[in-house]
């Protein structure tokens, strides 16, 4: 079992930044492939951004694509998720989710995680 606890998200205006924490529980930490996910109100929850192992092993979507980082530190079992240049269509809460490092992956695809956190709100004021 793997528990998640979000952090960071906070009310802030277009055009700042804003760094998103999770702490992961899971014995082995590098184990896992880290991802964060959003969900803007009524509308499905989206792909943000994953990591294998390290920073040279990461997937963005394309609306986080130069804006948006994913870290880790498998020693402290977080990963971050640095967010600048912020618009309001990126209001949403947001989830870290976390799923076990296989051959096979796809990273992009919120059912191929069984581990997800409760989410933190992102709020951002034109």
């Amino acid at each position: 079992q793997v528990q998640l606890v979000e952090s960071g998200g906070e009310l802030v205006q277009a055009g700042g930044s804003l760094r998103l924490s999770c702490a992961a529980s899971a014995r082995t930490f590098s184990n896992y492939v880290m991802g964060w996910f959003r969900q803007a109100p009524g509308k499905e929850r989206e792909f943000v951004a994953a990591i294998r192992l390290s920073s040279y092993d990461t997937l963005y979507a394309d609306s986080g694509k130069g804006r948006f980082t994913i870290s880790r530190d498998n020693a402290k079992n977080m990963v971050y998720l640095q967010m600048n240049s912020l618009k309001p269509e990126d209001t949403a809460v947001y989830y870290c989710a976390a799923q076990i490092l296989k051959p096979t992956m796809y990273l992009s695809s919120s059912t191929q995680y069984p581990y997800w956190g409760q989410g933190t709100q992102v709020t951002v004021s034109s």
